[in-house]
């Protein structure tokens, strides 16, 4: 099945800590069904110092997210939307359900 969200893709957050910001896809998971978003869902590590790193201290890295928490944005209107696949020229296409726009594409 083609994935509805993919990599390079700008999303908005539906739920949680970090629900209606806006971010783009840095990694996805499918196999996990998670991705991973641009300054959403930042996490926080501790870290002792160590010879690779002497200094040591707080690392601040995104965790990643659901996908089911995520919505593509609207190329039109920046507002969360589903996607649908269409089929133009002959090749299947992401196509935004809120305003028909094609995504990416």
């Amino acid at each position: 099945m083609a994935a509805k969200i993919k990599k390079g893709d700008r999303v908005v957050v539906l739920s949680g800590k970090d629900k209606g910001k806006h971010g783009e896809v840095v990694k996805s998971m499918p196999k996990e069904g998670k991705v991973v978003v641009s300054g959403v869902n930042v996490a926080a590590r501790h870290r002792k110092p160590t010879q690779a790193d002497p200094q040591g201290g707080i690392e601040r890295r995104e965790a990643p997210l659901h996908v089911s928490k995520v919505a593509l944005e609207d190329p039109k209107t920046g507002k969360p939307t589903r996607v649908r696949f269409e089929e133009r020229e002959g090749k299947k296409v992401r196509v935004a359900v809120r305003s028909g726009e094609l995504i990416n594409g």
